[in-house]
């Protein structure tokens, strides 16, 4: 195939695979490494019975492959776990069972799934906006006061935590000025107003420290596409300046900064753990701080995997925009 359908096809297949490789390495990593993985698996507080079923449940005594590929089916069409007291059937995509809360990975991650989301998603609509906005008149003002100051205050966010800055915020705006509550997590569905309002501290302190890698980036690349010959002769022919950065330059400067969007977007979902602690929001990173503190590692493993599903699909998706955005990419 070839043209845009052979790109989206090519750009599927290969995050099928790279989804598959993710699969394989996430699993050798926890359940091929020396130990008693049935003991790691089931938890502290587990008998020797209750060990011996889990070894049994997760076949250890089979070849490596032949456990992966149990593993694998559970994911694709779901697989059936004994509790010792009753038999559970986990519906596909299942991700395992949390011995210690005798739960389903994938419940508990759906039920926190949309927490880390409405964070990232939020604040990604924040930091480009703040970013690629700060970028454009950085570079349209190129040699001026402004620049200088608004160049001094993108590197000034990449180099402050996180942490820092939504501690800063909780105390000026929360504590001093009173301007917003303390956030406490609403779901969208049941107050919409109220969700964006104690999201609002997290998306910035979050959007921030990410719109600073933008601004740069974007400053960048619009400078390199305002030096190109086509800009040239677009202000040549008298085309006004606000049209030549909007239109003409900011187009050619998008590329990167959509592939930047991707690797951030896919990262933030699980990487947010700092922001998700320090509000008090139920997502999935302070659910993976917590499963690894318990040393739970079917949640562990659920959760890695989630996370390198959404980075997959971010790039995947960012490819697509990308070609988009620059159809040479098709023909590459």
């Amino acid at each position: 195939m070839s043209g845009f359908g052979g790109f989206v096809v090519r750009r599927g297949v290969g995050a099928v695979v790279t989804l598959f490789a993710i699969s394989v390495i996430i699993y050798v990593v926890f359940y091929a490494t020396p130990g008693d993985v049935a003991q790691i698996t089931c938890g502290p507080r587990c008998s020797p019975e209750q060990v011996h079923q889990v070894a049994q449940q997760l076949r250890l005594d089979d070849p490596l492959y032949l456990r992966y590929w149990h593993f694998l089916e559970g994911i694709l069409v779901g697989q059936d776990y004994s509790t010792g007291t009753s038999v559970q059937h986990c519906s596909a995509p299942c991700l395992g069972l949390s011995y210690q809360s005798d739960r389903q990975v994938t419940q508990l991650i759906l039920t926190k799934l949309p927490v880390s989301l409405s964070l990232v998603l939020g604040a990604m609509a924040l930091w480009l906006v703040l970013g690629v906005g700060t970028g454009m008149l950085s570079a349209w003002r190129r040699g001026r006061l402004s620049e200088r100051v608004l160049t001094g205050i993108t590197l000034a966010g990449t180099a402050t935590p996180v942490f820092v800055i939504g501690l800063v915020l909780m105390i000026v705006v929360c504590g001093e000025l009173h301007l917003l509550p303390f956030p406490q997590y609403v779901a969208l569905t049941d107050d919409p107003e109220q969700w964006a309002w104690n999201l609002l501290l997290p998306w910035l302190s979050l959007a921030l420290i990410e719109a600073a890698s933008f601004a740069r980036l974007t400053r960048v690349s619009m400078l390199e596409t305002l030096a190109e010959d086509h800009i040239r002769t677009f202000r040549a022919y008298g085309v006004g300046e606000r049209s030549v950065i909007g239109r003409h330059a900011l187009r050619g400067a998008l590329a990167p900064v959509i592939a930047l969007n991707a690797n951030n977007f896919g990262s933030a979902v699980g990487g947010a753990v700092l922001t998700e602690t320090l509000f008090g929001l139920p997502g999935i990173g302070q659910e993976l701080v917590h499963a690894v503190a318990v040393v739970d590692l079917p949640v562990v493993v659920g959760m890695v995997l989630v996370i390198g599903f959404f980075v997959v699909i971010a790039n995947a998706v960012a490819d697509l925009l990308y070609a988009v955005a620059d159809r040479r990419v098709v023909l590459a």
